[in-house]
């Protein structure tokens, strides 16, 4: 897997909800069922590809859509940036038997991506996954920055178990205005907020 298939592959992984916002004083499930509930919605978002040194060698524009499938447990919802001809569809859900939030993403290569994070955690991570170059990579995603209303991703990648990480890209979370195609919360009660999704496929 080249660097450049890899990083536009992780886009749509970057959503969610860091404690900063949830408030790391209430118990690990109600920060993860924050989580989902910040991420219901439509998103306007700016991904900016990552040199080594990180500096910006691209950035693009896109859109993340977030609903309930199974109210404080399970969201679905896609990703799009046109400018890549590139399409994700994703879940977003707590697992309260394991202690751990994920993250689910899948495009048109059929590569599926899992991030998975302690409940409530602002940092997750996929398995390694063998790249077409035979590498194993890794993904880290970390969300900061957080507003009601906006928040911000960090993925970096690694191909020695976590050992060093490299600068994948940075991405820059604005919610749509309820106005202006926003979807309103549903079953939940919090507005909507950062979401956490994996991305697909290909190259410019």
């Amino acid at each position: 897997m080249t660097r450049w298939r890899l990083m536009t592959a992780a886009v749509a992984l970057g959503v969610g909800l860091p404690g900063a916002l949830a408030g790391q004083t209430e118990p690990p499930l109600a920060r993860a069922v924050a989580q989902l509930r910040h991420a219901i919605g439509d998103w306007d978002v700016t991904t900016r590809f990552l040199n080594a040194d990180g500096s910006v060698a691209r950035a693009v524009k896109g859109t993340y859509h977030f609903e309930w499938v199974v109210p404080d447990r399970v969201v679905s919802g896609h990703s799009a940036i046109p400018e890549l001809s590139q399409r994700s569809g994703l879940l977003f859900y707590v697992s309260e038997g394991r202690g751990v939030i994920e993250m689910v993403s899948v495009g048109a290569e059929g590569q599926l991506w899992v991030m998975t994070g302690a409940m409530g955690e602002e940092v997750r991570m996929t398995p390694p996954v063998k790249g077409a170059d035979g590498r194993d990579v890794q993904l880290r995603f970390t969300r900061f920055a957080v507003t009601p209303d906006g928040f911000e991703s960090r993925m970096e990648y690694s191909h020695d178990a976590g050992k060093t990480w490299q600068p994948g890209n940075h991405q820059v979370f604005v919610r749509r205005p309820r106005g202006a195609g926003g979807a309103a919360p549903a079953g939940g009660g919090e507005p909507p907020g950062p979401v956490v999704e994996p991305a697909s496929r290909t190259r410019p």
